[in-house]
């Protein structure tokens, strides 16, 4: 028999198998499926900071009444906005009494301030670890890299003054120096970053001139980009790496544990699938891992990482090249 049991932020997985913050982890039932299929651990789906602000100001826009009544306009943004966090507070206490695995609580931020609060009482509800899932557009051409990249320190630093569950940061790849940033953040304190998240990309509908989203599932040409990051990082930074988007099989599981992963993040396969598909990669991790000789993660995990990978150019652009103009 071998061991899947790792460590990610200091939490004890008895796999490294977690389901990402999704639509798919926003109630209880779809919790205890999840640990049923032998997932090591579940990100709740993640509560944005606007979406609490938008809710009060709709809720006011609403009422035709608080126009004339300005006084009530606090008490109704008050209530919102305490609704939708008791919502989430429940749900994180529920899962905790539902299942036996780590909940890694998620909040969808741009800014330190309306949800500091959040996080402490998120804490107090029982979450075992806040991940912050950060993309700050770098579309404002009067805005240098230094002072985008600055949002994410800020964040870091008020929200680990507010708690002391481990914090992990899921970051996308839009950043001038995409490795100093993720070396600099592992230093701010955080326990792990996740490479890499999704957000909303475009679309045209050329019909109803309309802009809608597109792509909201992630696929398995996707894999590279975190693969490459997860492989060329893993040895340079000082928190757990997390390995997110593109894992749709067992296969690619092994391969971002092989580049140096902690725990691997998946939801767009659960979506196509269902939760059987958890059970399914675990089993193909099982069997290559007892075909190779392997009786623990240990013995594998960064074994393909740049550090320790037999050619390490495999991840630069020179291979690129090779690949396309038949040099050897």
């Amino acid at each position: 028999m071998v061991n899947l049991e790792t460590t990610y932020m200091g939490l004890k997985l008895k796999n490294p198998l977690i389901v990402g913050s999704s639509g798919l982890t926003n109630s209880v039932e779809n919790i205890i499926e999840i640990a049923k299929n032998g997932a090591g651990a579940v990100v709740l789906k993640s509560l944005f900071e606007e979406q609490i602000n938008y809710a009060a100001a709709h809720t006011h826009s609403q009422d035709e009444f608080t126009n004339y009544y300005p006084e009530a306009y606090d008490y109704i943004s008050n209530y919102t906005r305490e609704n939708d966090v008791s919502i989430y507070l429940d749900l994180i206490r529920d899962s905790k009494k539902a299942v036996d695995i780590p909940i890694i609580a998620s909040v969808n931020c741009v800014s330190g301030e309306e949800w500091l609060s959040f996080a402490k009482q998120v804490e107090s509800a029982g979450a075992d670890a806040l991940e912050l899932n950060i993309f700050v557009m770098p579309s404002d051409p009067s805005k240098t890299n230094e002072e985008n990249e600055q949002v994410y320190f800020d964040i870091v630093d008020k929200v680990l003054d507010v708690v002391s569950i481990p914090v992990s940061l899921k970051i996308s790849n839009y950043f001038s120096s995409l490795a100093k940033m993720i070396t600099t953040l592992s230093w701010k304190g955080i326990k792990g970053i996740v490479l890499f998240n999704r957000f909303f990309s475009p679309d045209i509908d050329i019909e109803n001139l309309e802009v809608k989203s597109s792509f909201v599932f992630s696929s398995p040409s996707d894999l590279g980009l975190s693969l490459r990051w997860i492989a060329m990082m893993s040895s340079h930074v000082r928190c757990d790496l997390a390995a997110s988007t593109g894992v749709h099989d067992g296969n690619a599981l092994i391969k971002q544990l092989l580049a140096g992963a902690k725990a691997v993040q998946v939801a767009s396969v659960l979506y196509k699938k269902g939760f059987k598909e958890i059970g399914s990669m675990l089993e193909t991790l099982e069997n290559w891992m007892d075909r190779k000789n392997y009786n623990s993660l240990e013995g594998f995990m960064g074994k393909m990482s740049v550090e320790e990978a037999k050619n390490p150019a495999s991840y630069e652009r020179v291979q690129f090249m090779k690949h396309f103009s038949g040099i050897e």
